[in-house]
């Protein structure tokens, strides 16, 4: 069995989901202990509960200590099976994070996983619906991953009550990632969302991010989604598009941060992605990690990084309690290249 400490690194939530993910993976039983030790309110928090419970039923594994704060878990994956499923969350803890558990966990089925999770769509600490929509199950697909998602319905916190499901097909040949060379970003586009909010809140996240990306010299094409939930909300995501990536990033709205500066910020995020050379985006580098080491077996897999972030040394760690993978890193003048090998 696999002893992982839970504090380990960044220590947050992304310890547990993707240590269960890699055990139902590997078929290695694990024991995770000071799960989210640091935290405010550490131990399993219902956005894991849900991931891990989700997981447990997917591969009909063996498990103790789930339960909400719990300190430390067992798990002892069984044989992983297809089908229909449908989870709620409770709160407005992140969809998405707990799709992309289920979608590495699901990466040996044999038959069609359909899941459909009620929860937050866009939340703090996660990726937006958007940018795991357009920027992340993009990527995934260029590695061989086929997944295809559906919104049903936008969640905010703190009722979150949005709704989504995704279908993930059987991975026949998974490759590697080859993001060595320098990129020409042509195409932006994005996405604002709004609920139970005037629309000039949406027009002025809108012309600001427009008018920061026009400076630079990009064209954009951003359209508006209005909506009605549980709670108020808003955000932007932005991606850029090249012939072989992309890049993305998102930005939710704030009670003490102008609508302006929303926008504003969210474009100069994607815009230091661009001007770095990067080839996947600080997000997505970190989302893709266990992907990419899945992949070795193929041939190596590269990209360039503006930084690497706490969450990605955290999760390279981790990856390399289950696999034999090594991680090489140049530091260049602006960016870092990365090889998998």
């Amino acid at each position: 069995m696999i002893e992982i400490d839970g504090s380990y690194g960044e220590g947050g939530g992304q310890v547990l989901r993707t240590a269960i993910s890699l055990s139902t993976l590997t078929k290695k039983p694990i024991k995770i202990t000071n799960i989210r030790a640091n935290r405010p309110n550490p131990g399993i928090k219902p956005q894991h509960y849900i991931s891990i419970q989700s997981i447990k039923e997917l591969c009909n594994a063996e498990i103790t200590g789930l339960e909400i704060s719990s300190p430390t878990l067992t798990f002892k994956p069984g044989n992983f099976k297809g089908g229909d499923y449908n989870f709620k969350i409770g709160t407005a803890g992140s969809i998405s994070l707990a799709f992309q558990a289920i979608i590495l966990a699901s990466m040996k089925t044999e038959e069609p996983v359909k899941i459909r999770i009620s929860g937050g769509t866009d939340v703090k600490w996660a990726p937006s619906w958007d940018y795991f929509q357009y920027v992340f199950l993009r990527l995934l697909q260029k590695i061989g991953v086929t997944v295809e998602a559906k919104l049903l319905k936008r969640g905010y916190y703190p009722k979150g009550g949005g709704e989504a499901e995704i279908t993930v097909n059987p991975c026949k040949n998974i490759r590697p990632l080859k993001l060595d060379k320098i990129q020409v970003f042509k195409d932006i586009n994005g996405i604002i969302n709004i609920s139970n909010l005037p629309d000039h809140i949406s027009t002025r996240i809108k012309n600001s991010a427009i008018k920061t990306l026009l400076k630079s010299n990009h064209m954009c094409s951003i359209a508006v989604e209005e909506t009605k939930s549980l709670s108020t909300g808003t955000g932007i995501t932005l991606w850029a598009k090249s012939d072989e990536t992309i890049l993305g990033t998102t930005l939710l709205g704030e009670r003490n941060l102008l609508s302006e500066e929303v926008g504003k910020l969210a474009a100069l995020n994607l815009l230091n992605e661009i001007d770095s050379e990067s080839t996947l985006d600080v997000f997505a580098f970190d989302q893709l990690l266990p992907y990419m080491a899945l992949a070795r077996g193929k041939g190596s897999s590269s990209c360039v990084v503006q930084k690497i972030s706490t969450h990605a040394q955290t999760n390279m760690w981790l990856i390399k309690q289950f696999l034999d993978v090594d991680f090489q890193a140049r530091q260049e003048e602006n960016n870092i290249k990365i090889s998998i090998n």
